[in-house]
């Protein structure tokens, strides 16, 4: 059955939730612009325009150094359904304010008013994220947090340009129009938090301190707990200061190097929000409805490449000026600066979407609204550092716009390597995502009806290639330990790959009964710890594209865990429309040599499929029964 992650917005699980966050993005950004439209509209100088550019983001970002700690540990204790309503009739009261000071075209009310946006969405962004692996299932993280991300991506875009244009719409009635504005906006997304189904807290009997520097210390370390984490946290926040450096840079680039107004100024960051908006939705099909991290490398590669060609695209000032958006786009070299900043945007999607994922999967459910709150308070860090860095660039050092580009995709690059060196995870799935979507085309069957969410499991499958560990893993939410023959796990490039992702290397007892030994002592301590465990009972590779009798190794696994008191289910597997494709024997004859087994030029890109079958409590499971669930499952295809 066909799964599309656009069915979560049919669902009310999902649906409220979404809106609001949408809502929320889209009414802090037209309060901002119509800010901007009113200093406008009473014609102040500019020295009151330059204290509002340098106030406003200070506002807006200090709630999340201040509060931070305070909102992760109430995200953490109050069920999270009422969280949002409190923080959604927290935005009405603030909005009611700033709809005031519109009406009286006061700043100093404004500018407080903006600093309750910030502590609101300082309130709102720990439940924002540490909500989705409540209402949603592992294989639906992905796919969730694409549709987040596209959501607040075009509802930054759209807040903004209507925000821009109240004053123009209304004319004369423009702060009447733009505190009304705010105010229905806050008041439909209370109305829509109540529809959230409620979802428990994490830690209700968690204890706040209120200590906001003891705190923050303590949540920062929940974030560095596993490396994993530690890391995906580094990348959410260096996606925030690429994104406010890059975004920092628009409004005098489109002015100064592609010629154009405001409103190119606008057209540009559509194209950037419409990039962003389109990878994020496009990584639920691209990782297969798994948390795929592997896509992170290639959306920090992406970034780096789109950014460079930015800057050789036109490095030196615009030949004309005053272009409208179509004279802009009609220009020579405008498409390619267009395809660019599209081309930034998708690669950040595919970038910023698998990480959030992985936090969310990888972080315990009753510390992920801290964790993510130690997050907020680090990309605070780094966009006041892009700021900071950015205006550094051009004011003291003299930089042009295009340069600032070029240094940001070194910096990128730099940094992804730093990342991924520490964390040969990413760069592992990154290969492994590679090789098994160019060498197959994977179709799912029974997956998620029947690999358990949580909790440890055992998953035998028939052998059929070299590449099934790899298979199985794109296929499987969940991250999987592969018991696998020690001659398979030691081929090159493979190896690296198996050994990052703790696959487990197994003997025959006659060849090494240590390394045997050794490998159900890993065995009992993963599926001790709740983790999924993966065996090819059948011992070794197929020689005639057949199923060969199961091995009493599986038996022999479930006795010993049932020796400690655990029983194991076992979820069997089939691998189907194997036989004859890449790193698979073409026959008995063909042994000789791997090139001779891999089959390159008939079987690229094979059509496989994969099967999975009800769980069979680790009690009842026998190799025999096994073998027959797994025969059953493959049936004819080969």
């Amino acid at each position: 059955m066909a799964h599309s992650q656009f069915d979560l917005l049919r669902q009310r699980r999902f649906l409220p939730y979404f809106t609001v966050q949408a809502l929320g993005a889209f009414n802090d950004n037209v309060y901002r612009q119509a800010i901007i439209g009113l200093l406008a509209y009473m014609a102040v100088d500019s020295a009151e325009m330059g204290l509002y550019a340098n106030l406003a983001p200070a506002l807006f970002i200090l709630p999340f150094f201040l509060f931070s700690a305070s909102a992760g540990q109430i995200a953490e204790k109050l069920e999270k359904q009422k969280l949002i309503v409190i923080t959604t009739s927290m935005e009405i009261a603030v909005m009611s304010l700033a709809a005031v000071g519109f009406l009286l075209q006061s700043m100093p009310v404004l500018l407080v008013a903006l600093f309750g946006t910030g502590l609101q969405s300082t309130l709102f962004g720990p439940v924002k994220y540490s909500i989705l692996p409540s209402v949603l299932k592992p294989e639906e993280l992905t796919g969730g947090n694409g549709l987040v991300e596209m959501g607040t991506s075009v509802a930054i875009l759209l807040g903004m340009i209507y925000g821009g244009a109240v004053f123009q719409l209304a004319g004369d009635h423009g702060p009447q129009l733009a505190a009304a504005s705010v105010v229905l906006l806050a008041i439909a997304g209370n109305t829509l938090a109540r529809r959230i189904p409620k979802v428990d807290a994490g830690d209700p009997g968690l204890k706040v301190d209120w200590n906001i520097l003891r705190e923050s210390w303590r949540i920062w370390q929940l974030t560095r707990r596993q490396l994993a984490v530690r890391n995906a946290v580094l990348g959410v926040s260096w996606f925030w200061f690429v994104g406010t450096v890059l975004t920092a840079q628009l409004p005098v680039y489109a002015q100064a190097n592609l010629g154009g107004t405001q409103a190119l100024y606008i057209f540009a960051l559509a194209l950037f929000s419409v990039g962003v908006g389109i990878g994020s939705i496009s990584c639920e099909k691209l990782s297969g409805r798994t948390v795929e991290i592997g896509l992170v490398p290639l959306g920090a590669f992406g970034i780096s490449a789109f950014l460079l060609d930015l800057y050789f695209a036109r490095p030196g000032q615009a030949l004309a000026h005053g272009l409208s958006v179509l004279e802009f786009v009609r220009a020579p070299g405008s498409l390619r600066i267009m395809a660019d900043l599209v081309g930034i945007g998708l690669f950040t999607g595919f970038f910023v979407v698998p990480l959030f994922a992985l936090i969310q999967s990888r972080t315990p459910r009753n510390e992920l609204a801290r964790v993510i709150s130690g997050m907020n308070i680090q990309n605070a860090m780094f966009i006041v550092a892009a700021a900071i860095i950015g205006l550094a660039l051009q004011r003291f050092l003299g930089w042009t716009i295009p340069q600032v580009f070029l240094a940001l995709a070194i910096a990128n690059t730099l940094v992804a390597l730093y990342i991924f060196t520490i964390v040969p995870e990413f760069f592992m799935r990154f290969l492994s995502w590679v090789m098994v979507r160019t060498l197959y085309r994977l179709k799912l069957h029974g997956i998620e009806d029947h690999v358990p969410d949580e909790g440890a499991a055992l998953l035998v499958c028939n052998h059929v290639s070299y590449m099934d560990a790899l298979i199985l893993s794109a296929c499987i939410p969940r991250p999987v330990r592969f018991v696998m023959y020690y001659r398979i796990f030691n081929i090159p490039v493979l190896r690296w790959i198996f050994r990052t992702a703790k696959a487990i290397p197994i003997a025959g007892a006659r060849e090494d009964p240590e390394v045997m030994q050794r490998a159900f002592d890993a065995v009992d301590a993963a599926l001790a710890e709740g983790e999924l465990v993966c065996i090819f009972p059948e011992g070794a590779l197929t020689k005639d594209g057949q199923i060969a009798p199961f091995k009493s190794g599986v038996e022999k696994i479930l006795a010993r865990a049932a020796a400690r008191g655990q029983d194991v289910p076992v979820v069997p597997l089939a691998l189907r429309n194997m036989w004859g494709s890449m790193w698979s024997r073409r026959s008995a004859s063909a042994e000789s040599g791997r090139l001779g087994r891999m089959r390159l030029p008939r079987r690229l890109r094979a059509r496989i499929e994969v099967v999975a079958g009800a769980p069979i409590p680790g009690a009842q499971a026998s190799a025999a029964l096994l073998e027959a669930q797994v025969r059953a499952l493959r049936g004819d295809a080969a």
